[in-house]
């Protein structure tokens, strides 16, 4: 079995990170990192005991919610509730971030953003890196699977499928039966 990368490996940890989330308009996760550690992790949601946007919905004001704190800033929050230091840290978003997240990373002295999809990337947050010198790279999410047989079951499911071609089935009903497992598997689609 073939390990993942550190980008997918921290870039993941941000995406189930972003399944706390308690925004109803945008899932966010983010992984600080240092030395190949992760040091903090945040979601955007509410202050911490306060009202949240899945309970009593979003408190909109200038088409932004007032009430979440942004993924960045939770990570960054929790370093400083800790005591734990960001300078050279690398920071794994599952969204670029905003012009005031954008604001808080370069204060916080890291030097390296990975995002992995692009939301309304704003033009002064890319100046503001470009000056800090803050590296940013766009590092999307492979599909992962935490079963550890998915591309044995994924071999399996095609070697069916042809199996059935051969049995002489007719062709709709194997393109209908592909298509679900195409749907099923979402990593590749299945030939045969």
């Amino acid at each position: 079995m073939e390990r993942i990368s550190w980008d997918q490996y921290f870039m993941a940890q941000s995406h189930l990170l972003a399944l706390r989330s308690t925004c109803t308009r945008l899932m966010v996760g983010a992984t600080i990192v240092r030395d190949k550690r992760i040091i903090a992790g945040g979601y955007n949601g509410s202050v911490s005991g306060g009202a949240h946007c899945i309970d009593d919905g979003c408190y909109v004001v200038e088409n932004h919610c007032i009430r979440t704190i942004h993924a960045e800033v939770n990570a960054l929050l929790q370093c400083a509730k800790f005591g734990v230091g960001t300078e050279g840290a690398e920071i794994y978003v599952t969204h670029f971030p905003c012009v005031h997240c954008s604001k808080a990373i370069i204060q916080a002295g890291i030097k390296k953003i990975y995002y992995a999809t692009d939301y309304k990337n704003h033009p002064y947050a890319e100046e503001m890196f470009k000056e800090a010198g803050v590296e940013v790279k766009q590092v999307e999410l492979e599909m992962l699977s935490v079963d550890q047989y998915h591309l044995d079951k994924l071999k399996f499911t095609a070697e069916l499928l042809e199996k059935l071609e051969g049995a002489g089935i007719e062709q709709e009903e194997l393109l209908r039966l592909r298509d679900e497992a195409n749907t099923l598997y979402t990593q590749a689609p299945i030939k045969g």
